[in-house]
């Protein structure tokens, strides 16, 4: 398919916005790029960019092939994973993604299970907090705690995600317990990243109803485990999911208050294994998804 470079150059020159920043990308050079662009052009006997001084613009006719280009290319890159992972028992390399902290404490000790049961198979684990594109960064299966996983993609509900909110007994000790959820915004209460929405905490009650405390506190972070750390050294309270928090409430260093109350939080309450429908049946991925089901049903480990 000699087309398929061509094709693949001309739609990083539109993410990039330049032949320049594209031929970094595809490491080549911006004259190959451009004489591929080129190429195109003399093919389909019209211009796909209008070219000024200071940027590269895509014509009417550079839209439309804009558009089927993606598609074509997504569908080659889904006819290859499929071929490439036909078979029976799973082997290549299995490329998951998951959440930094999450997937050090539970995603990570796995891998070790699942080649020792399947030898033909190599795992990577991406950590990262940012969302990852199934498709551009090759993975093959995400872990993403979301209210809306994506419409393009499979999504299996693995595990109900609890939280508590939660202190210290000495902290309490020192600076008392609160008595009613309004009182929170007396107490200095850490949340994660740093979005307006997370500086309120919203809770619902057994009937549904939902009650709103504005929180603040000093110094922020926008990493779970320095929460946890904050909170471990006296420093507050915060709204902490159970498989972080869950070990220190069994050993009783730290103390959860309003259990009545449910939580909520703007990542949802549900863990998704999310992948592309071209993986549907590939072997590696099933077994990965077997070992998930395994780790958290009938009950996650943080909770026994």
């Amino acid at each position: 398919m000699t087309w398929l470079g061509s094709w693949e150059s001309f739609v990083k020159v539109v993410e990039a916005g330049s032949m320049a920043a594209a031929a970094r990308r595809l490491d080549c050079t911006r004259a190959q790029v451009s004489k591929q662009i080129g190429e195109l052009e003399r093919a389909f006997g019209v211009r796909l960019f209008e070219r000024s001084t200071r940027k590269l613009s895509l014509t009417p006719s550079g839209e439309v092939f804009h558009q089927h280009a993606l598609r074509a290319l997504e569908a080659i890159q889904s006819t290859e994973v499929a071929v490439r992972n036909m078979g029976d028992a799973p082997h290549g390399v299995l490329r998951v993604s998951a959440s930094i902290t999450f997937g050090r404490m539970y995603i990570a000790p796995l891998l070790p299970q699942i080649v020792a049961r399947y030898p033909e198979l190599n795992c990577e684990l991406v950590l990262t907090d940012q969302l990852v594109d199934l498709v551009d960064d090759n993975i093959d299966l995400a872990l993403r705690l979301t209210k809306a996983p994506p419409e393009d993609a499979v999504a299996r509900k693995l595990v109900h995600m609890k939280r508590v909110i939660c202190g210290t007994p000495a902290y309490f000790a020192a600076h008392g317990e609160p008595r009613t959820p309004h009182e929170l915004a007396l107490h200095p209460c850490f949340s994660y990243m740093l979005a307006d929405e997370n500086r309120v905490w919203r809770l619902v009650d057994r009937n549904g109803e939902e009650i709103s405390i504005p929180v603040s506190s000093k110094f922020h972070f926008n990493n779970i485990d320095c929460i946890l750390a904050a909170v471990l050294a006296g420093h507050g309270l915060a709204m902490l999911p159970t498989y972080l928090c869950g070990p220190e409430l069994a050993r009783g260093t730290l103390k959860s208050i309003f259990d009545d109350l449910e939580p909520v939080s703007s990542m949802g309450r549900y863990l998704y294994a999310c992948y592309t429908p071209s993986r549907v049946r590939v072997p590696k991925v099933r077994a990965f998804l077997a070992e998930l089901e395994n780790l958290f049903d009938p009950v996650p480990p943080w909770d026994r």
